[in-house]
């Protein structure tokens, strides 16, 4: 019997969402001109409404942002977003009143990065089903800046550990490419670059199997927090075969079973001002239509 499709193609693994990147910022003002007036995004109109915290939606993910001393992911988060005129125009808006801080914006090839007040990059990327998905909105994934000769034994630690398929990249090998959730990856490419000290910034996936990951961490140390009966947290990568830290960053591993898990997310159309209203048009739909439809025979 002839076999018409690629069936591993659609595998998930074990992680089946990425959902948000989060540091802190010291000014909730200048976070709100960067991420919402600036890149155009959303504030979450039900929850973090004062002025402590601000969660951010872009499309079915998020950027959290809570108060205190500044965070800087080492690496950057890749965002697509559609309208890069208007994109570099909202940005354009905003440079006189972040004036004095990180912020800056440049045009390359095939994105725009974007530099938040306090030194995290954004690159966004223009819609494209095959590269990122079916969606006009959303964080396809987070790459992170990582010692030279750590990618190979990162590449292994994650189906061994989380059960999140993981393939080399590059053709030269230097960068992990993690699956995270359809069309979402978490990357780690190689650098020579000298890398701050890590300050505490985190991630967050849902996983389905949440005890058998749990419980390897548990057996090599690895379990950083224990935060609810949904929720626990790592930090430390390793290499399985001799233990050598590779790389840190904070992960807030989720059970599919939270009651947050997949929350439907508010997406404004930033389009959409009190000068140019149409009835209808204030959200953003963050996926393609029909009408792009990627048919498969």
């Amino acid at each position: 019997m002839q076999q018409p499709f690629d069936r591993a193609a659609e595998d998930l693994g074990n992680s089946i969402h990425f959902e948000h990147v989060n540091v802190f910022v010291p000014d909730q003002r200048l976070a709100t001109l960067f991420y919402v007036t600036g890149l155009g995004l959303t504030r979450d109109p039900y929850l973090m409404v004062s002025d402590s915290n601000m969660w951010v939606n872009v499309g079915k993910s998020q950027f959290h942002l809570p108060d205190g001393e500044a965070q800087v992911l080492r690496g950057h988060t890749g965002v697509v977003i559609s309208g890069r005129e208007a994109l570099l125009e909202r940005l354009a808006s905003v440079a006189k009143k972040l004036e004095g801080t990180k912020f800056a914006y440049r045009e390359h090839n095939d994105h725009v990065e974007a530099i938040c007040p306090w030194g995290n990059r954004v690159r966004c990327y223009e819609p494209n089903a095959a590269r990122f998905g079916r969606i006009t909105l959303g964080i396809p994934y987070v790459e992170f800046d990582v010692p030279v000769g750590s990618a190979k034994a990162i590449c292994g630690f994650y189906p061994e550990i989380m059960g999140m398929p993981a393939e080399l990249k590059n053709g030269d090998g230097t960068m992990a490419r993690v699956k995270a959730g359809k069309d979402q990856y978490l990357q780690f490419r190689e650098t020579d670059r000298k890398q701050p000290e890590f300050d505490g910034h985190h991630v967050q996936i849902y996983i389905t199997d949440f005890s058998g990951p749990y419980r390897k961490l548990l057996e090599r140390n690895l379990v950083s927090q224990e935060d609810n009966p949904y929720q626990y947290r790592f930090k430390d990568i390793v290499d399985l075969d001799s233990g050598k830290h590779l790389f840190t960053v904070e992960h807030e591993v989720r059970s599919a079973t939270h009651p947050m898990f997949m929350r439907p997310l508010v997406n404004r159309n930033p389009a959409e001002t009190n000068r140019t209203y149409a009835p209808g048009h204030e959200q953003w739909a963050w996926a393609m239509g029909p009408d792009e439809y990627d048919r498969r025979s």
